[in-house]
């Protein structure tokens, strides 16, 4: 294949990004003109707060460890290999129950939103800000 056959393709190792680096954050993401996709990986007992996304559906893909996927309430778990889809409007909350829970979101792009970071108990100030974006 030529060079613009192959332009704007991407691979990614999802499982070596989930296992390799800071136990928490976003060790990779893309915002293409369309898409948005992002790998999250959170410690235990971390994740993201209960919130509510208006604008687009959400695709979640588990990629490494154990966690739970609130929505309206529910929980479902999502492991390696397991896809929720949420759809707009619904009440949402994830949670690490594993040692380290690595998970794809991705979803039509959309402004930028950012849900409050769960706090891990007992964390000192400031140390569950989100880790930098490679």
């Amino acid at each position: 294949m030529s060079d613009s056959a192959n332009r704007g393709v991407e691979a990614v190792d999802l499982a070596a990004l989930a296992h390799g680096g800071p136990g928490r954050g976003v060790p990779w993401a893309l915002q293409s003109e369309d898409l948005s996709a992002n790998l999250v990986v959170f410690a235990a007992g971390e994740g993201v707060a209960a919130h509510v996304n208006a604008e687009v559906d959400v695709l979640f893909l588990g990629v490494a460890g154990d966690g739970v996927v609130e929505v309206h309430g529910r929980s479902h778990h999502l492991g390696p290999g397991r896809l929720l889809v949420v759809p707009k409007g619904a009440r949402r909350a994830t949670r690490a129950v594993g040692d380290r829970f690595a998970y794809l979101t991705c979803h039509r792009r959309r402004a930028g939103l950012l849900p409050t970071k769960r706090p891990r108990p007992g964390a000192p100030p400031g140390a569950d800000d989100p880790a930098p974006a490679p």
